[in-house]
């Protein structure tokens, strides 16, 4: 069996704990029947437990050396082992229906695969996983609290996200610096913002520039200082007071502004 060491260039940490992953597998018990993606599974501690629970399941991993070791240790994996970059892969080519995703995420990347299954949000009807504690607030927390900010408004609209249970630093070789948590993102029935997608993600991102200032201030960027909108009483808030209800409201604001001040005739917007 090809032996293989944690590559600190891809943050790797391999879960030692057989008690933690078979809990992190179940988190996708109610999803039998679909097909499912492992991340990044390393030495298959995941794995393991996701096969014998009988999932439907395909990996993707870009360590060599664990690829050869999956394939090694689970030969039922036969011809479902992608080695490629989960951020680069086109998902459709592999799924053309409903799927789930799980793992233990890579820190430095686990935003960037969240916005990834964002982006195939009609596909993917579950994500579990382990990441790291601080991201995990953040993916789970409320409106008004301290760590609600852009992931939180970004993924919320789409997904029910729970935080399950936190994790020691002990149960990984090498321990990482931090706690990590699981969480659990559950595709929710909105099938639409009611606003320009595009600008609503624009407006999230604006506002939490500044997060400790008013909407008032960071909105200027986007708005611009003379913005009558500004005087609302929205405006008023910190970013993070907002839901995502009042999120969208903001954008539909924005939206409505910006519309209006490109048909206005250069004299005005030029305050002439």
């Amino acid at each position: 069996m090809t032996i293989i060491r944690p590559k600190k260039s891809i943050g790797q940490h391999f879960l030692k704990d057989l008690g933690i992953a078979q809990r992190i597998a179940e988190t996708l018990s109610a999803y039998h029947g679909l097909p499912v993606l492992e991340i990044g599974p390393g030495t298959g501690v995941l794995t393991s437990f996701l096969l014998d629970e009988g999932h439907n399941l395909s990996v993707v991993e870009i360590d060599m050396a664990s690829v050869k070791y999956i394939e090694q240790k689970f030969p039922k994996l036969e011809n479902r082992i992608h080695v490629e970059d989960f951020l680069k892969m086109k998902l459709e080519n592999i799924y053309n229906d409903k799927f789930c995703v799980i793992g233990n995420f890579p820190y430095y990347i686990s935003s960037q695969i969240f916005f990834k299954v964002l982006d195939y949000r009609e596909q993917v009807v579950c994500c579990s996983g382990m990441i790291q504690k601080e991201v995990a607030e953040r993916l789970a927390a409320s409106p008004g609290s301290r760590a609600f900010g852009i992931l939180s408004a970004l993924i919320q609209p789409w997904y029910d996200v729970e935080y399950l249970f936190t994790v020691s630093e002990k149960v990984f070789d090498p321990p990482p610096k931090v706690k990590s948590a699981v969480i659990r993102m559950t595709r929710n029935s909105r099938t639409d913002l009611g606003c320009e997608e595009a600008l609503y993600r624009r407006v999230v991102k604006t506002s939490f520039n500044q997060r400790r200032k008013t909407l008032r201030n960071s909105m200027k960027p986007l708005l611009g200082k003379d913005c009558p909108c500004l005087a609302r009483p929205v405006f008023d808030k910190r970013p993070e007071q907002l839901s995502i209800e009042q999120f969208i409201e903001l954008t539909l604001i924005a939206d409505n502004y910006l519309k209006e001040k490109d048909t206005e005739p250069a004299h005005k917007q030029n305050g002439l």
